[in-house]
């Protein structure tokens, strides 16, 4: 088997880390007896996260830590991908709203020759209703401006191989970095720039259903996430027609 990497953004995540959840990535990495990495992203949190990971990857000699300026989501997921030195590169959410065991549906279908694999969640059972709907609209939006024919961009969960990475990331990553409010930034237009250039460059995408548990944070602010990604997507289309890509 390949080697894997896993990218993990981080900003103020205390909560979640003192829930232990790199132990349970860990340990369930382990278990696969492969060759592994896992990159913690923190975004420039202003808790006590870093001190804690510093700890953590001090004991375990597979996870490193990265620390960024304050830029957002995607750009911390950027950074860990662009270190990223196995032929399957997977980022998920400190959350683990996807647990990582879900990577055993993934492994398959790169076996199979796909480029992409992506997760796919079903329902969104526990998720409030607002949420809900804003899915739902931002699901028929992408589809009108950008023609993505995936049931889900968005779910936190998704896998590169290297081809695809060298060939998509240097065309997106000038883009990512910037904030223009504060907070959290969970930047949803970054999978749909990933997903719309993998489609435009011909790579072979699987979507997979994957297990998903709703989990409450502040980093989704609905309407601020949802003006931001709507721009992101007219953004998308016009970069596109103006050759950019």
């Amino acid at each position: 088997m390949k080697k894997i990497s896993v990218v993990i953004p981080s900003y103020n995540e205390i909560a979640n880390l003192k829930k232990g959840v790199l132990d349970s990535v860990g340990d369930y990495l382990n278990q696969l007896k492969i060759d592994y990495e896992v990159f913690v992203v923190d975004d420039g949190s202003s808790d006590k996260s870093v001190e804690l990971i510093k700890k953590y990857t001090a004991k375990n000699q597979n996870f490193h830590l990265i620390q960024n300026t304050h830029g957002g989501k995607a750009n911390a997921v950027i950074t860990g991908i662009l270190q990223a030195t196995g032929g399957i590169v997977l980022f998920t959410d400190m959350d683990q709203a996807t647990p990582i065991n879900q990577l055993e549906k993934f492994i398959p279908e790169f076996d199979n020759g796909f480029d992409i694999v992506i997760g796919s969640r079903r329902g969104r059972a526990g998720a409030p209703v607002f949420r809900k709907l804003s899915a739902w609209g931002f699901s028929l939006l992408r589809k009108i401006i950008l023609r993505l024919p995936f049931k889900d961009t968005q779910c936190g969960f998704k896998a590169f191989n290297k081809k695809a990475i060298q060939r998509i990331i240097p065309k997106i990553k000038d883009g990512w970095g910037v904030l223009h409010t504060g907070g959290g930034a969970v930047n949803a237009g970054f999978d749909v720039e990933v997903l719309y250039l993998a489609q435009k460059y011909g790579f072979k995408i699987s979507e997979v259903e994957v297990e998903w548990n709703y989990v409450d944070t502040e980093r989704v602010q609905v309407l601020k996430d949802a003006l931001a990604a709507i721009y992101d997507m007219f953004r998308i289309r016009w970069n596109d027609l103006m050759g950019k890509y």
